[in-house]
């Protein structure tokens, strides 16, 4: 078994039991748990020293994931997303089926489709959305690459992805977009 395919094992193994991975992402390397498990979300915010009432993001493998975790999710939003050219999250109302303390107090959840071969097989292996927060402590700069995540949260996790930790390209996190109240695209991170 290669370490692509050891990886994806093992992080499901570790996600299924509640517990935390650091993996690369199609953006930064995130900290990730079940986004179904609330317990598992808590360790997240412990291990980030990060107030609970700051939102985490989601991420799913296709867009047709995105109707099980949100009521009504408008096209318009999945237009912008076939033209995008950087990874893209959405700010979405009437969350659903997810853990309640990744549910925004108004009732919304951002989403990313992911895009990138690692997380799009973990998360069409696992079956579940994966959390997916920046590998950094709270009010901390996000790491641009494996070599720079702070050691806390290195030891502070259940399993760390072996795939691509010698790439040390520079990252950058997701734009961030929302549909407003008169149904427009709001850029709210570029």
């Amino acid at each position: 078994m290669n370490n692509f395919e050891n990886d994806i094992n093992e992080c499901c193994r570790v996600l299924e039991a509640g517990g935390l991975i650091l993996y690369p992402t199609d953006t930064i390397w995130g900290i990730g748990c079940d986004a179904t498990n609330e317990k598992a979300i808590e360790k997240i915010y412990k291990l980030k020293n990060r107030q609970d009432k700051k939102s985490m993001i989601i991420l799913v493998a296709d867009e047709k994931d995105i109707f099980n975790y949100v009521e009504k999710p408008d096209k318009k939003i999945f237009e912008y997303l076939s033209s995008a050219k950087k990874p893209t999250t959405v700010i979405y109302e009437h969350a659903k089926n997810i853990a309640q303390n990744l549910i925004s107090s108004d009732g919304t959840i951002a989403i990313r489709i992911v895009k990138d071969d690692f997380c799009k097989a973990l998360i069409t292996q696992f079956k579940k959305p994966i959390v997916s927060t920046s590998a950094n402590i709270s009010e901390e700069a996000f790491s641009q690459n494996f070599n720079e995540i702070h050691p806390v949260i290195k030891n502070g996790v259940d399993y760390i992805v072996q795939h691509r930790q010698n790439d040390l390209m520079s990252s950058q996190p997701s734009s961030i977009i929302k549909l407003n109240t008169e149904g427009k695209i709001e850029v709210l991170r570029s």
